[in-house]
């Protein structure tokens, strides 16, 4: 039976990008093959079925038979870039992106752009095209290809400087071979039809020689086959057919701050693409191996450039065994392979430190080890060319451990000389460690080991008899000085080891307490520009530098938010704004130290989250000269991911906060419309019910009927009044218009004015009032206590049973009044205690209660504007109970001496 064939979804999905341009690259195995001439030829073919094609870049090199082939192409003008006084032609990027065409011709891929250009590289130009879903036809020599750098150099004895990451290869949609026999391509140097006369001759004496162009060719074939044979493979798992896969490999190669370093990396690339395999470049960080120089941080920080190019994954890891570090990432990795390259360290070191090449043989079981030596011509200081005073000042540097060692044995030897008697030599000896110490500590191990050596020269050259001279009388003394030299030796290497790991604990705590202090200062801020002077403030300080924060606007264009110094002081002008700019709409970091505009003076990181572009961060170092290293490149990039969190957790805030906002302005509306719908409607009906059977029916009523509906109208015109003063108090309360204004009143006058104006809505209803006799003077807003408690009153109506009694308290409790209004109505809950001052709450009850839920949220803003209080609680059996008191002022007037208000 068949196996059903099953289509692998990933080969699938990998074959569906929407929207990217698709690349085409004609490669030959050297110049003059005819790449350029092919690439013509195909892009006329285009042109004649309807494609829009343009002409962004060919180089003829003054070949008639490649201009007539251009010759009808639309052109698109080069691009005019001034150098050192000097005017450059480039391929002008902003024009064909504006420009648009379905395919753009591109020659020379490899090509280094002048500076000034957007990138540094014409492939980069290209994968923006890419990206913009423009087509693009390209040239290219198998020379250049990145990985193989060291092959062609190895059979040509030429170095290539502009090479291609093999990615770009690796990614196009196809590449068509390019390829004449070496006996043609010579013809065609010897008819001039190659390059324009004068340099046809050099060029075959340094690189064109028969048996260089057949392995080029060899090169290009074989790479060319890979591409087929993983075309066919990608087929096979698109259409599900059946297949021996390879199992999974994974490649690991060790690299350090060495220019070798580069070698390995394209050797490991070259290895895992034989194997299919992934596979990841590894520094391990020491102090004894960590990059002091520029020049080796410089150099430690391309190759790891290199590595992410090719596409490896680079890991930083830290610890004082190398070997031991690197074999047990390989175990937790899987990994399979690894490459390692061979030190150059002579025996006698080897023998003192260990060899790491042979302890990660000894400890790789199970895992191949792959062990590549270097040519010591092409490892080289690449540094030597320094000014005098610089080279001078380094080898003081060097110098002064061993001279200070040197001081320190000279004048301990002075100071012990005289008391040699009275201490001993075993005591003497002992205290000529402590230079030794002291050195290692401070310097390192070497000007310990030095330290050591003399001080055995001085004890035995001066203490030891025969003083003043280096024989030993008791030959036992050699021992002890052999002793002496192995625990100088251990105790040097363990101070130096422990000051080793103090100085990674301290540049790793630096760090993680600077994004700890950054995240902890931003966390618990909800307001944008505290953010911003947070994040600006805290790079700055551990960059040393300056900082800019760019966040886009309504119109989505970038405006300066945040800087670390005033703005008219910051490096930021229009220039960087362009870098700035185009950070924010690639999503990529660009600028100083990168291969985008690199001319820029600040490194400019995307803020982005989700997919989502939240602004740009902008630094520049204090030293403008220098560049940020892979450690503090992380850093920053971490910093940076902190502050897109923070600003999309401020946007979600705000978000969140409108959201509320308009929630509750939904529920507001909804109560005051459902509010309007029945307490307007049922007085109004009762009174145009009223009016109109007076008006239709004016002789059939008796003069009590009449005066019935006349009540009936009356109560409705004040049920009505009532609701739309409550709605007008609301919106002063709201507005911040209520001001009391304040009056000696006595509170029995208020309730008795109140009382009086409920007392059609009372009715028969039994009202106790219980005053104190002695309560003084209150100064208060009449009007405004009145309407609380005729809101107080209506609610007792409202939500107490029928003929039971409504109870008004009003005592003297220290220097306040209370006045307390009970009923015997059901009991509140408690979670709605505090909720029924809330504006249009209501509480739920099994009869129909008319009233928009604004009575007791006027009643607490105006005993609050009188800086009162507020409450409720539940009476003992039933009812419930809503106290207020009131401040009393400290000297009321006479009793005669007040004006009451009333109606």
């Amino acid at each position: 039976m068949l196996k059903e064939r099953r289509v692998d979804p990933d080969a699938l999905l990998s074959g569906l990008e929407e929207g990217q341009g698709k690349l085409t690259v004609f490669l030959g195995a050297a110049v003059g093959v005819g790449k350029t001439y092919a690439m013509l030829e195909a892009a006329r073919e285009q042109l004649a079925e309807g494609v829009d094609v343009v002409v962004g870049w060919v180089e003829t090199h003054g070949r008639l038979e490649t201009e007539a082939l251009l010759q009808g192409l639309p052109v698109v003008p080069a691009r005019i870039i001034e150098y050192e006084h000097k005017e450059f032609l480039e391929m002008d990027l902003d024009a064909l992106l504006q420009r648009r065409p379905e395919l753009v011709l591109v020659d020379e891929l490899a090509h280094t752009n002048v500076s000034g250009s957007r990138h540094a590289r014409r492939y980069q130009d290209i994968e923006e095209m890419l990206a913009a879903g423009i087509h693009v036809y390209t040239t290219v020599n198998i020379q250049h290809l990145e990985t193989l750098k060291d092959i062609v150099a190895q059979i040509t004895g030429v170095t290539v400087s502009e090479t291609v990451p093999d990615r770009i290869l690796e990614q196009c949609a196809q590449i068509q071979l390019v390829d004449i026999r070496p006996e043609e391509l010579f013809q065609r140097f010897k008819d001039g039809k190659v390059y324009i006369p004068g340099q046809d001759e050099e060029a075959k004496r340094k690189f064109l020689r028969p048996g260089n162009i057949n392995a080029l060719r060899e090169l290009s074939l074989r790479y060319t086959a890979r591409r087929v044979d993983r075309q066919v493979e990608s087929y096979m798992r698109l259409h599900g057919i059946a297949g021996p896969w390879p199992a999974g490999e994974r490649v690991l190669v060790c690299i350090s701050a060495s220019p070798f370093s580069a070698q390995l990396i394209r050797i490991a690339k070259r290895m895992a693409e034989g194997l299919q395999a992934e596979w990841m470049a590894v520094y391990i960080d020491t102090s004894r191996r960590f990059p002091v120089r520029e020049e080796e941080k410089d150099q430690l920080a391309k190759n790891l450039h290199l590595a992410e190019e090719l596409g490896a994954e680079t890991i930083n890891l830290t610890g004082n065994d190398v070997a031991g570090e690197l074999v047990d990432l390989a175990r937790k990795r899987n990994v399979s392979q690894i490459i390692i390259g061979k030190p150059r360290y002579s025996r006698l070191w080897e023998l003192m430190h260990g060899s790491v090449v042979d302890k990660v043989i000894r400890m790789s079981e199970g895992i191949s080890v792959h062990v590549i030596p270097g040519n010591p011509k092409q490892i080289q200081n690449r540094y030597k060319e320094k000014q005098p005073i610089q080279q001078h000042t380094k080898i003081l540097i060097k110098v002064f451990p061993y001279l200070a060692s040197f001081l320190m044995i000279v004048l301990l030897t002075l100071l012990l000389s005289p008391f040699k008697e009275a201490l001993g030599l075993v005591n003497i000896s002992m205290l000529y460690l402590l230079p030794v110490l002291l050195s290692s500590v401070r310097w390192g191990i070497r000007p310990a080991i030095a330290s050591a050596v003399m001080a055995v020269i001085g004890f035995d050259f001066f203490l030891v008899t025969p003083t003043l001279s280096f024989t030993v009388a008791d030959l036992r003394y050699l021992i002890t000085f052999v002793i002496f030299l192995m625990v100088a030796l251990f105790t040097s290497r363990l101070s130096t080891r422990l000051r080793e790991q103090v100085l990674n604990s301290r540049r790793r705590e630096a760090r993680v307490s600077a994004l700890y202090s950054l995240s902890k200062e931003i966390a618990a801020v909800a307001e944008l520009e505290p953010v911003l002077e947070s994040i600006v403030k805290k790079v700055a300080d551990t960059i040393e530098g300056q900082v800019v924060l760019l966040l886009p606007d309504k119109e989505n264009k970038l405006k300066l938010k945040a800087c670390s110094e005033a703005k008219e002081k910051t490096f930021f002008d229009t220039k960087e704004y362009a870098v700035a700019s185009w950070v924010f709409t690639r999503g990529q970091k660009a600028g100083k130290g990168t291969d985008t505009l690199g001319t820029a003076e600040g490194l400019y990181l995307p803020l982005r989250t989700d997919k989502e572009m939240r602004g740009v961060l902008g630094i520049r170092s204090s030293d403008p000269d220098t560049y940020f290293e892979p450690e503090q490149l992380r850093l920053l990039e971490a910093f940076a991911s902190t502050a897109s969190m923070a600003l999309a957790r401020v946007k979600l805030a705000d978000e969140a906060r409108e959201a509320q906002t308009l929630a509750e302005s939904e529920r507001l509306r909804n109560a005051l419309f459902n509010s309007l719908s029945h307490d307007l409607r049922t007085p109004l009906s009762s009174i145009i019910g009223a009016v109109s059977g007076l008006l239709e029916s004016d002789e059939v009523y008796s003069k009590e009927a009449r005066r019935d509906l006349l009540q009936s109208i009356q109560q409705g015109a004040l049920r009505m009044s009532r609701f739309v003063n409550n709605l007008l108090d609301m919106a002063k309360l709201e507005g911040g218009f209520v001001q009391p204004h304040k009056e000696w009143c006595d509170l029995q006058d208020i309730i008795g004015v109140a009382l009086s104006r409920m007392e059609e809505s009372l009715g028969n209803r039994p009202v106790n009032v219980n005053i104190d006799n002695n309560l003084p003077l209150v100064k208060v807003d009449f009007t405004l206590i009145e309407q609380v408690l005729i809101n107080l009153l209506d609610n007792a109506l409202k939500y107490s049973e029928p003929a039971t009694a409504i109870n008004i308290v009003v005592l003297q409790k220290g220097g306040e009044i209370e006045v307390s209004i009970a009923d015997r109505g059901p009991e509140i809950l408690q979670d709605d205690m505090e909720r029924i001052f809330d504006k249009f709450y209501r509480l739920q009850s099994p009869r129909l209660i008319s009233g928009t839920g604004l009575g007791l949220a006027i009643c607490k803003g105006f005993v609050e504007a009188h800086r009162g209080k507020i409450r409720a609680i539940n009476r003992p059996g039933r009812g419930v109970e809503i106290k207020f008191t009131l401040p009393l002022e400290k000297e009321p007037p006479v009793m005669g001496q007040v004006d009451h208000k009333g109606d």
